[in-house]
């Protein structure tokens, strides 16, 4: 399916070796070695790499002992190095790991807590979930069930998606950029950008959804699916209205498609709802899960009504060697516990707000913020040039990711001008710690 939308964001705040400067003969011999053994596809984060060997809470710990605030890696979502999660990996460890297709009565007790947390439409006693080590892999798990359910191909995404890293999925990630085109049966809708587009853009969203579909199938194309991230994180964070997507997962079923909502990035209680796809009142055929399940251990599944389930399971024999294993649901178990006993969604809306809040106080004194979004811990802080034109400040936003991890503070940016801040902590994030970012920020912009 031809398409003429924006492919592929700058990584803004990547190390270039041959630009590289003010790097100690250690970390020089460090890159070296790594450029060496892992080859030229990797990419390290920041003109000056971080040698990270420890976490703890929202704090990250270099090889010499200095302590960063991480405001961006959603992966450890409970806390880097969670002394719950990590002794209940290590208790399951000590006694046994082995794969699904024996009986084990963890994977079970997981499995019914995952699906207790989700309407009952999926819940413990309408839906099925099934496991994988990756988001990757659930996503192309779900996209196997959906096309065996549908018999169709299609499928919609927007226009700077990211979904994962297999073959099947990177041909429908456009963030990937152009050196892995577009799958043929791959249609892309604008993303639902509020701050451009207005009153109208749920309208908008919707009716570019509809139009995505109805592009592929005079191309031929049966309509499969509708794929998401439902706070929008690569195309540039955009959650409000709350309530808009519903328009949009409309337009796709009334053209035979499926939604499947990608919470890789939003779910475990991140926008303050267990589920990015609460806050829109909707209901999706298929979620599919991944790096905050097991707070880095690599567990990742997907969430599933059984009937469309049933013409998959009938005909594939699904297994995934290690993909549920108990040290991996023993992690997932622990998870729900400390989201749940320590109150991590409720943290996330209030340190949310009093983050959120923070950076429109600077919008208030720096015109270079020309809008800041988010829900919960998962915020976007836009920056352009002008705040008529809203032309995006890339250049800025690169410098002052780079300056910011020059006073140890991580973060990065995403959307097609590479200039929105991506703000996703720890959900432990406390109040002291969004201030230490507010005020770096409020120094930085102020030169």
């Amino acid at each position: 399916m031809p398409d003429d939308s924006p492919r592929g964001t700058t990584m803004i705040n990547a190390f270039d070796p041959a630009r590289a400067s003010g790097l100690s003969a250690k970390e020089r011999a460090m890159v070296e070695r790594r450029q060496r053994l892992l080859g030229p596809a990797y990419r390290l984060f920041y003109e000056h790499p971080v040698h990270l060997v420890r976490g703890e809470g929202a704090w990250l710990f270099d090889a010499d002992g200095n302590r960063y605030l991480d405001c961006y890696n959603n992966v450890a979502s409970m806390g880097h190095a969670h002394p719950r999660v990590v002794e209940a990996i290590a208790r399951q460890a000590a006694l046994l790991n082995t794969h699904t297709r024996y009986l084990h009565e963890t994977v079970l007790d997981y499995a019914e807590a995952l699906l207790a947390s989700f309407p009952a439409s999926l819940g413990p006693n309408s839906g099925h979930v099934m496991f994988t080590c990756t988001g990757s892999e659930a996503n192309d798990l779900a996209l196997r069930i959906a096309r065996a359910h549908t018999g169709g191909e299609g499928i919609v995404v927007t226009s700077l998606a990211y979904h994962g890293v297999t073959a099947s999925l990177a041909e429908l990630s456009p963030s990937l950029g152009e050196g892995m085109p577009l799958g043929r049966h791959v249609a892309t809708a604008p993303p639902p950008d509020a701050y451009r587009g207005g009153p109208d853009m749920p309208a908008r969203f919707a009716a570019d959804v509809a139009a995505a579909f109805a592009g592929l199938a005079r191309h031929g194309i049966r309509p499969c699916a509708l794929l998401v991230d439902t706070m929008f994180t690569s195309d540039g964070v955009f959650p409000d209205p709350a309530g808009f997507l519903a328009g949009a997962v409309d337009a796709a079923r009334a053209a035979g498609a499926l939604f499947i909502a990608d919470e890789v990035q939003p779910g475990f209680g991140r926008t303050g709802a267990m589920w990015g796809f609460q806050r829109h009142g909707v209901e999706p055929d298929i979620v599919t899960m991944g790096k905050p399940m097991g707070n880095g251990h690599p567990l990742a599944g997907l969430v599933i009504r059984p009937e469309l389930l049933e013409r998959f399971g009938g005909q594939v024999r699904y297994f995934n060697t290690f993909g549920g294993n108990p040290v991996s649901a023993a992690a997932g178990l622990a998870v729900l516990q400390v989201l749940r006993e320590e109150g991590l969604a409720e943290n996330a809306v209030a340190v949310g707000a009093h983050l959120t809040d923070g950076l429109r106080a600077l919008a208030a004194r720096h015109a270079i913020i020309g809008d800041v979004r988010g829900a919960g811990l998962s915020i976007g802080c836009e920056l352009v040039l002008d705040r008529t034109t809203k032309e995006p400040a890339t250049a800025e936003t690169a410098r002052l990711v780079n300056a910011l991890r020059e006073r140890r503070i991580l973060i990065s940016a995403s959307g097609p001008g590479a200039n929105t801040l991506k703000i996703r902590p720890p959900l432990c994030l406390t109040r002291e710690q969004a201030d230490m970012l507010i005020g770096t920020m409020d120094e930085l912009l102020a030169g």
